[in-house]
């Protein structure tokens, strides 16, 4: 089995950098309330947050309480921006679209208040965390189930 290709480098205009990173969220009271419904919102709003801000979504994975997310962005972007930006637009998005969620919660939150980032490497860290992410939600006999978003492989 070929290995797979580590991202290319990205280039600003005074820098050239390669920053990945994990990041955890999860339901607020650990509600397990991520269902194929919400899986496929949070999908479409994770595109649009990739088209609008400079944070480009590698891969997206999720159990029913926490969406595990692998993401590139710039030095010019805190981690803690990152986290802010995917939690907030996903939060107001979801309740907006599919309004029966926000009865599952009191409160008006979505996520939870903390969460997990950690920097990814492309020498050995980077695949594994990738199989990790897209490992969730999985059982092997629903192995490609709960993958959310997947960047086609170039050939």
């Amino acid at each position: 089995m070929i290995p797979p290709a580590a991202p290319p480098l990205q280039r600003g205009w005074h820098s050239v950098y390669d920053l990945h990173y994990h990041c955890v969220f999860t339901v607020k009271y650990r509600r397990a309330l991520l269902d194929a419904q919400v899986a496929e919102e949070l999908v479409r709003i994770s595109r649009a947050i990739q088209e609008r801000h400079d944070i480009q979504v590698e891969s997206l994975g999720a159990d029913r309480n926490h969406v595990h997310l692998l993401c590139a962005a710039p030095p010019t972007l805190a981690p803690s921006d990152i986290v802010r930006i995917y939690k907030s637009i996903t939060a107001r998005e979801l309740f907006k679209a599919l309004p029966a969620l926000r009865k599952e919660l009191w409160g008006g939150a979505l996520w939870s208040g903390g969460y997990f980032i950690s920097t990814v490497g492309q020498r050995g860290g980077y695949a594994a965390i990738k199989r990790y992410v897209q490992s969730q939600g999985q059982t092997p006999e629903e192995a490609s189930l709960r993958l959310l978003f997947e960047e086609p492989e170039e050939s």
